[in-house]
């Protein structure tokens, strides 16, 4: 679907999620066969027409004024969040003259202090939510993206495609929902990259969900929360997470996961990490013993 198409059904699905009751605007008579607001209604509440709001749903005026936009997103009730998806795909109708996005990488100093956070599961996310880097913690508490295909380090194609995710997440529906809520945003800041077109249509190939999820329109990006987790090895866990978005790089974000001091999650982080180092040298031993017998 083209982004002009995309900005119109955005719109459209931001409409029909309204209700009229409490919307201070003459509803139009007649029966409503359809749950949310009518065109002529929102046209009303934005002070456009309803002929030229509804090219806009149509994908045919791509160049609304400031004001406009600003009247429509009003009239709309879009979050923050919503408001710069709308933006984003209004800037990005034009099929784009530019090379494609040159391959993201980590800088060193990066990598150096996701390895120093040695108690805490810390990540760091790129487009289309590809796994760029991930400290030992994460590796831990999740799953080994390093063994993965390069193509598979993606933690929104593993969280919703992958079984042992679903075991994880106590609350996987919403994990999983908001997941691709933020993909959408993505999709809307980067409509050519070929790679992300590729792995929405996977997902959509895939996962009946996704195909749900992803066709109501929902976009968010949340720079903080908790989640719910039953890890096999230590059991339950809630953990806090904070998204820090790298200044040098809008599209990379470092994802760090903490469990509150004193808590019953913090030690079973303790117990985690404990395990791996354990897991990590029962091999080197094993080695050693084999070693010694040649000798």
């Amino acid at each position: 679907m083209g982004q002009s198409a995309e900005f119109g059904q955005f719109l459209r699905i931001m409409r029909a999620r309204m209700r009229p009751e409490g919307i201070d605007v003459a509803l139009t008579a007649g029966t409503r066969r359809v749950p949310g607001m009518r065109r002529e209604e929102i046209a009303h509440l934005a002070g456009v027409s309803t002929d030229y709001y509804t090219r806009l749903e149509q994908g045919r005026q791509m160049r609304p004024s400031q004001a406009v936009v600003d009247a429509v997103a009003r009239a709309l009730k879009l979050d923050a969040t919503e408001r710069a998806h709308m933006l984003d795909l209004l800037h990005n109708c034009a099929p784009s003259s530019k090379s494609p996005a040159p391959v993201q990488r980590v800088r060193p100093g990066l990598r150096q202090l996701l390895e120093t956070v040695t108690h805490s599961p810390a990540l760091v996310l790129g487009r289309r939510t590809d796994i760029l880097a991930r400290n030992r913690m994460a590796s831990l508490l999740f799953t080994d993206f390093a063994e993965l295909p390069v193509r598979e380090r993606n933690l929104a194609r593993w969280i919703i495609l992958d079984p042992a995710a679903m075991e994880l997440f106590r609350d996987w529906k919403a994990v999983a929902a908001e997941t691709v809520a933020a993909l959408r945003v993505d999709v809307g800041r980067h409509p050519n990259d070929p790679q992300t077109n590729q792995l929405v249509g996977e997902l959509a190939v895939t996962s009946e969900q996704f195909r749900q999820w992803w066709a109501g329109h929902r976009v968010t990006t949340r720079s903080f929360g908790s989640l719910r987790l039953h890890h096999p090895t230590v059991g339950e866990l809630e953990l806090d997470f904070e998204s820090l978005a790298l200044p040098d790089d809008s599209d990379q974000i470092l994802r760090i996961f903490s469990a509150k001091p004193g808590s019953p999650s913090e030690d079973a982080l303790r117990l985690l990490s404990s395990w791996g180092h354990d897991a990590q040298a029962a091999p080197r031993k094993t080695l050693r013993a084999v070693e010694t017998k040649t000798d």
